[in-house]
C-alpha cells in the first residue's frame, strides 16, 4: 500500500502571481518531469494563445507566471502545460452524480499522472475556484463562486485533433461561466481535442451533461437527477464511444437505481469513497485507480472531498472562503492499494 498526498494551495490577486507562486511550488514536483516526457517539444503557440485571449486570457497571465516559477521558457511552459494540442489519453474513468442538491464524483486514473495540488483561487481577472489541478493550470473537477461545479469524463479518441484538453476547458468553464446556461454556450464554442463528457450543475438546480466531441456538443438534461460516466448516450454521438464499454454502462446503471434513496451529501460521499463500492476501482496498473472524490452542496456552499482511501474528509463553506476566511488545512491523505 502506497501513501500519498494532495498540497492544498490558497492564492488570491494577479494571475501572474498565482501562476508564478504555482511554479515556484511545483519547480520540484515530479510531474513536472512527467509532463516534460509526455507533452510534444513545441506546439503552436500562436494558436492556443488566440483560444486564450478569446475565452480565458488571464490564464495566459498564469502561465507567463508559471514559467517564471517554474524557470521555463514561453515556448516550454506552453507546449507542456497550455493543455493545448496534447497527446492522446488511452485510459481514464470517472463517475459523478448530480442531484438538485449537490455533485459528487470520482476521478480514475493513474497517481503517475496526479498532481496532487488542490488549488483555490480568487484571480483579480476570473471568478473565484476550488478544484483539482491537472497539467498544473487545467482541472479534473471544480466549483466557482456562483455555484457552478464541473468534471470531467473521458469517452474516447475518435476524431481526435489538435484543439485543448478537457481539463482545460473545465478550468475555462469554471473561471468564467456563472450557471450551467453559460458552460453549455462556452463548451460549444471551444475546440475540443478528444471526446470527453462534462458533468455540470448549478445552483438554481440545473443539471447538465454535455457530451463533446471534435465535431460539436450534445446536452442530456434531467429536471431531478444526472448521472455521467465514460461513453455518450445521445444517439447523434453515441457512434464515437469505444468499442467496449460495459463497465461504464453497469456503473451507470447503479448510479440510476440511487435516485429513489434520497442519500445526503455526506451518504453519498460516502458510499463514492468506500473502496467496496461499485463505483471505487483498485487498477492502477491500468490507468483506472480512483484518487479522489470530490463533492458540492449548493445550498449552503459545502465542498467536501476525500482522497482515495482517506479516513478524514475535507470540508469547507465555499462562501467563507470567497469572503476571506482562509482554510488551515494544507494537506490530504490517502492510500493507493493495488487490486490482489
Amino acid at each position: 500500500m502506497q501513501h500519498f498526498q494532495v498540497k492544498v494551495l490558497q492564492h488570491r490577486g494577479s494571475s501572474y502571481e498565482i501562476g508564478k507562486t504555482l511554479g515556484q511550488q511545483a519547480r520540484h514536483n515530479p510531474i513536472v518531469q512527467t509532463f516534460e516526457k509526455i507533452t510534444r517539444d513545441q506546439i503552436d503557440v500562436q494558436a492556443m494563445e488566440a483560444i486564450y485571449t478569446a475565452f480565458a486570457p488571464h490564464v495566459l497571465e498564469e502561465l507567463r507566471g508559471l514559467a517564471e516559477g517554474l524557470e521555463l521558457t514561453w515556448g516550454q511552459v506552453c507546449a507542456r502545460f497550455g493543455g493545448y494540442d496534447v497527446p492522446k489519453t488511452e485510459a481514464m474513468g470517472c463517475s459523478a452524480i448530480l442531484t438538485r442538491d449537490y455533485y459528487v464524483r470520482n476521478y480514475d486514473f493513474s497517481p503517475d499522472f496526479y498532481d496532487g495540488y488542490f488549488s483555490l483561487l480568487q484571480p483579480d481577472q476570473a471568478f473565484a475556484t476550488a478544484g483539482y489541478n491537472l497539467q498544473l493550470i487545467g482541472r479534473h473537477d471544480g466549483v466557482n463562486e456562483h455555484g457552478l461545479v464541473m468534471g470531467l469524463h473521458f469517452v474516447s479518441n475518435a476524431g481526435y485533433t489538435r484543439g485543448i484538453s478537457a481539463w482545460t476547458a473545465v478550468r475555462m468553464v469554471l473561471d468564467t461561466c456563472r450557471n450551467v446556461e453559460d458552460a453549455i454556450q462556452l463548451l460549444q464554442e471551444l475546440p475540443h481535442a478528444a471526446c470527453y463528457n462534462f458533468s455540470i450543475g448549478d445552483k438554481s438546480g440545473d443539471l447538465a451533461v454535455v457530451e463533446a466531441s471534435p465535431e460539436g456538443i450534445q446536452v442530456r438534461r434531467d429536471a431531478a437527477l444526472l448521472s455521467c460516466v465514460n461513453h455518450f448516450q445521445t444517439d447523434l454521438l453515441a457512434p464515437k464511444n469505444r468499442s467496449i464499454i460495459t463497465g461504464s454502462v453497469k456503473r451507470n446503471a447503479y448510479m440510476q437505481a440511487l435516485q429513489d434513496k434520497a442519500y445526503t451529501q455526506d451518504e453519498m460521499v460516502q458510499l463514492f469513497k468506500d473502496k467496496e463500492s461499485p463505483l471505487f476501482f483498485r487498477d492502477y496498473a491500468d490507468l483506472f485507480g480512483t484518487l479522489h472524490t470530490f463533492s458540492y452542496a449548493y445550498q449552503d456552499a459545502r465542498i467536501v472531498t476525500v482522497l482515495a482511501q482517506g479516513e478524514r474528509f475535507f470540508t469547507l463553506n465555499f462562501a467563507d472562503w470567497v469572503q476571506g476566511q482562509d482554510t488551515p488545512v494544507e494537506w490530504l491523505a490517502g492510500k493507493i492499494e493495488e487490486n490482489k
